[in-house]
């Protein structure tokens, strides 16, 4: 049974991208703000909702810019959405995952970073915030293929 989950990349006026670094077991990793889609919701409510829990902020939702189908051995077949996002309204701050108790929250810092911040980050989810997103982010055409199979 496939599962679903989120992604929202957001940019601000300077070409920062809304980054959250994550505690998870013995690692912190550094992903754009989204999570699980939840029953009955779609991709871009549960987008919607899930940076309005992570960061404070209303967004609107854009462009799909990847779909990912996760086939990792051992593991449920997953697939994330990532789209691009606005900030409509709200002031940035640092959430909470409301599933979590006080004592197992994961979000550690919230703060926009630039393209060659992330280029120096260690621990990036997915990696190809790195590059590709930026060659995706300049392309004046749509033939970009937003569909990837990560193993």
């Amino acid at each position: 049974m496939w599962t679903g989950g989120v992604r929202a990349i957001i940019l601000d006026e300077n070409r920062r991208i809304l980054m959250i670094r994550q505690q998870h077991l013995e690692r912190q990793v550094w992903t754009v703000p989204g999570g699980g889609i939840e029953p009955g919701e779609n991709s871009v409510d549960a987008a919607i909702r899930e940076v309005k829990e992570e960061t404070g902020l209303d967004v609107s939702i854009g462009k799909l810019v990847w779909h990912v189908e996760q086939m990792i051995p051992g593991k449920e077949p997953r697939f994330v959405n990532l789209f691009l996002a606005s900030i409509v309204d709200g002031t940035l701050a640092m959430g909470l995952d409301p599933e979590r108790g006080d004592d197992g929250q994961v979000i550690r810092e919230v703060r926009f970073m630039t393209q060659q911040e992330l280029a120096a980050t260690d621990n990036l989810y997915p990696e190809y915030l790195k590059d590709e997103l930026w060659t995706v982010l300049d392309r004046e055409s749509d033939s970009h293929n937003p569909f990837k199979i990560r193993k």
